[in-house]
């Protein structure tokens, strides 16, 4: 790994968070291949040309998420990719273009399908009054983009996004909380590259907010799989995990 890195002594982003980044990415693309150990303090710091003090906070930050393990006396090692914290929405931000898109988001729907329908039926039973009222007003806006003679891409990606957090976030089940946090990161990639024809499934999401609002778990569980297993989420059936 020597000379791999380049200086970034110059640049405006916060250090660490710029190191940490950079380290990422060659950790998730294999550049930096798991239970290896990465290069010693004095080369990333020549390399980088960065303080000491700046690595030391982008290795912590990069083993609070799961890549690094620091070890006396044996270096600082990369950790096997089963305890990668892929939660993380910033983890999840440092792998845009290393990875196939298609498959990447193959496999996002394949855990979408394993736990929204359920997140949709516990809503429905635990949703408090002030969720439901921000589900509402959500699903209003929906109304509104989907009634409107040209459809404003941009603001239903972000209304889509709101009305499946809100989701997550009402389940009354503290565990949901990260996945309506990825959302954010994940979903826009996800619509641009899982849609057939960027189409809205505005009925959709209308039989699932009323389910919710109705407290018909079933309902919300059944109509919550339909939408994630129609022809505008289609993926080649072999990628899905």
């Amino acid at each position: 790994m020597a000379n791999s890195f380049n200086s970034i002594s110059g640049s405006k982003r916060s250090l660490h968070l710029h190191v940490a980044r950079e380290i990422a990415r060659a950790i998730l693309s294999g550049e930096l291949p798991q239970n290896s150990i990465i290069p010693g303090e004095m080369a990333l710091c020549e390399q980088f040309g960065i303080s000491r003090t700046a690595l030391r906070e982008a290795v912590k930050l990069l083993t609070s998420k799961g890549l690094l393990q620091s070890r006396p006396k044996i270096g600082t090692r990369v950790v096997e990719k089963k305890h990668w914290n892929f939660l993380d929405p910033q983890l999840i931000e440092w792998m845009e273009g290393l990875t196939d898109t298609n498959h990447f988001c193959a496999q996002f729907l394949g855990f979408r399908r394993a736990i929204e329908p359920e997140a949709c039926a516990l809503a429905a039973l635990n949703a408090t009054v002030e969720q439901r009222k921000e589900l509402s007003l959500i699903f209003q806006k929906m109304s509104e983009l989907d009634a409107a003679p040209e459809l404003d891409t941009d603001a239903w990606i972000q209304v889509d996004i709101d009305f499946h957090r809100v989701i997550f976030f009402s389940t009354g089940n503290d565990f949901y909380l990260p996945f309506g946090n990825i959302l954010t990161t994940m979903f826009e990639n996800f619509i641009a590259h899982s849609s057939e024809e960027g189409g809205t499934c505005f009925n959709e999401h209308k039989q699932i907010y009323e389910a919710i609002m109705s407290g018909n778990a079933d309902k919300a569980r059944q109509i919550s799989l339909q939408h994630l297993q129609s022809i505008n989420h289609r993926l080649a059936d072999e990628q899905v995990a």
